[in-house]
């Protein structure tokens, strides 16, 4: 969907990776993920009731992209292959108001050019909520470069990443990499928050 004025909204919910290629099927996929769905589908239903943003940020490469390289020789969401496509779960939302869907060919959706023009735009956001996977990638690395953006900036906005809305691949063997990624969040002033 195509938002005209960006301007208008005071919070937007940043949906990261809930793409059929980590919670479906393909090489880098895990079912367990699926968990945090529920959650993901409570503060989507909030925001539209609020009328605030949505944005689904969606891994998607080409069988060339660079980033194959460290996740070799494992591709990985391919355009057109399907695995890049919002989950069906999900999916169901991304055409509702106030909702864009933005592609991104790095583990940080702040690099995605569409998304750094989104944030540029929305020049009255008080609140960024962010939910999605891999908690020690891509949502790590998104998380990190919006925080130092908004510093550059100086925008004065509180970014909460939810816990019991996030996941990542394969997660009781890479916990450390998960409680770190959590740390780092916070030692950078992003808020970690729970459903009470």
């Amino acid at each position: 969907m195509t938002i005209r004025n960006l301007k208008c909204y005071e919070k937007m919910l940043i949906i990261v990776d809930m793409v059929n290629g980590f919670v479906k099927d393909g090489d880098l996929h895990d079912k367990e993920i699926a968990r945090i769905v529920p959650r993901q589908e409570e503060l989507i239903k909030e925001y539209q009731k609020e009328k605030q943003l949505v944005v689904f940020i969606k891994d998607t490469h080409t069988k060339d992209s660079k980033e194959h390289e460290r996740f070799n020789p494992l591709q990985h969401c391919i355009k057109g292959s399907g695995e890049e496509n919002v989950i069906e779960e999900l999916k169901k939302y991304e055409d509702m108001k106030n909702t864009v869907s933005i592609e991104k060919n790095s583990t940080s959706f702040m690099e995605a050019p569409a998304f750094r023009n989104l944030v540029h735009q929305t020049s009255e956001l008080k609140q960024i909520d962010i939910v999605g996977c891999c908690t020690d990638i891509c949502v790590f690395n998104g998380t990190m470069g919006l925080a130092n953006y908004l510093d550059e900036w100086n925008k004065y906005v509180e970014v909460k990443v939810h816990e019991d809305a996030i996941a990542t691949f394969a997660e009781e063997g890479r916990s450390d990499y998960v409680e770190a990624a959590k740390l780092l969040m916070k030692q950078q002033g992003i808020t970690l928050v729970k459903k009470k």
